[in-house]
């Protein structure tokens, strides 16, 4: 499994983790100038570090660790993203040199992408796990994307909830029963103010938590096994935490924000989203790994990755760019700046910001969990992707916030799910078992 080290940081089990830009100055050597960086440069699309102090920071790291060409940087949502790429491929008329997204949002495009076996032997050396490769693959023989970076979701802790913390429980190995505890003692000891947090506002990522964390936890599956039994008993612990959550939540799009307020003290988040809570003062927090349920430790991997459009106007120099960002030290910085972990074999300083670094010792003991089940945003969704995660925040609202009867909301989000799936007609991502096409069992 693909590892990261500072000495051996993260060793076994591992991370399987917008308009266009203002133009900066001609000094700066990047251009980022919306969808067309000018003559020669390399005009790269991404649905990675959209929001604005992300894409603002890693286009500095473009300026500072990219030589000898110029890199138009523009960051896109998922459906545009796709868009872009399918019509200018098949249209044969291609502006963009360089791709970079998750595995899910490259996966669909695969026979659009060129191949990349070439640049993948010129980075032997860099340490990137075979199975990182591999899934570059995109099920095929050759290489369609370079594993860029990677990421999970982890809960930080406030030091001040530790002291309802349940008698017994440890917060780096918390069950959801304990988590759910947690919660209740929180509320009651905070005078009836929840001290959990969800991002569960407009832009959050809470239906990730569905998808990776609570159904693995409980059902061992994200799709196949939607509306089960062992289903309906995770959604009724979620009820339960979501009447002990701060209801702001629905505002929350970055948990960092009402976290470094003391709005809420424990909260799940993307790491990049939780990265700054500690700023201030680190030794007040934890960053622990996400709790297990009965099939065991849910997580979600996010790999993103770079590819190169076929009929690409600068694939050579697009090629140059990926090797710059597989550089040791360009991962280190954008783990530094983005919270992004690297997919190199590189050493992690000793002098990361205080949330990156109590967020890499927590990222270890996720993935190396005996009882760790993997999972993969989903995959092959296309412009579909929107639709699905819709179909679990719906789940949740009906559920949770308009107290619908359980299995009456999963049998009918089940339904709308499946017709997605028969249309689209993709296989199955973790952790449900690969199959012709994926459907609710």
């Amino acid at each position: 499994m693909p590892s990261i080290s500072s000495g051996p940081i993260l060793s076994r089990r591992t991370l399987l983790g917008a308009a266009a830009a203002a133009t900066l100055t001609a000094c700066s050597g990047v251009s980022t100038s919306g969808a067309d960086g000018g003559e020669g440069a390399v005009n790269f699309l991404s649905t990675q570090f959209t929001p604005v102090e992300e894409r603002l920071r890693f286009e500095t790291i473009l300026k500072n660790r990219v030589k000898g060409a110029e890199v138009a940087f523009n960051p896109v949502d998922n459906a545009n993203f796709t868009t872009t790429v399918q019509s200018q491929v098949d249209a044969k008329k291609v502006e963009i040199s360089l791709v970079g997204g998750l595995h899910g949002d490259l996966a669909p495009q695969a026979a659009r992408l060129a191949d990349l076996d070439d640049v993948a032997d010129a980075l032997k050396s860099r340490g990137i796990d075979e199975e990182l490769l591999e899934l570059g693959k995109l099920g095929g023989s050759t290489t369609k994307y370079i594993p860029w970076m990677q990421a999970t979701y982890l809960l930080a802790v406030n030091k001040k909830a530790l002291q309802w913390l349940p008698s017994g429980a440890n917060p780096e190995t918390l069950t959801y029963d304990q988590l759910l505890q947690w919660a209740v003692a929180g509320r009651a000891g905070n005078g009836g103010k929840p001290i959990f947090g969800l991002p569960a506002g407009p832009k959050g990522l809470y239906h990730r938590f569905f998808q990776g964390y609570l159904l693995p936890s409980f059902t061992g599956a994200q799709v196949t096994r939607f509306r089960s039994a062992d289903a309906v008993t995770g959604w009724n612990w979620m009820k339960e935490l979501w009447a002990n959550t701060n209801t702001a939540s629905t505002n929350y799009d970055f948990m960092q924000e009402p976290l470094e307020r003391g709005e809420v003290l424990i909260a799940w988040d993307h790491v990049a989203r939780l990265v700054n809570a500690p700023k201030a003062k680190p030794d007040d927090w934890l960053m622990v790994p996400a709790p297990r349920g009965p099939k065991g430790l849910g997580y979600m991997l996010v790999v993103a990755g770079l590819g190169i459009p076929n009929g690409a106007p600068e694939a050579g120099k697009a090629k140059d760019v990926i090797k710059a960002l597989a550089e040791g030290d360009t991962q280190v910085e954008v783990l530094r700046q983005n919270a992004f972990f690297p997919v190199v074999d590189a050493s992690l300083p000793s002098d990361l910001p205080g949330g990156v670094g109590l967020e890499a010792p927590a990222v270890k003991k996720q993935q190396d969990a005996d009882s760790a089940i993997v999972s993969l945003p989903p995959v092959g969704l296309g412009a579909k992707d929107g639709e699905v995660s819709q179909i679990f925040k719906n789940t949740f609202k009906e559920i949770c916030i308009d107290r619908k009867p359980v299995q009456q909301v999963l049998d009918t989000q089940a339904g709308l799910l499946d017709g997605i799936l028969a249309q689209l007609r993709v296989p199955c991502w973790k952790p449900d078992p690969a199959g012709s096409v994926c459907k609710v069992g």
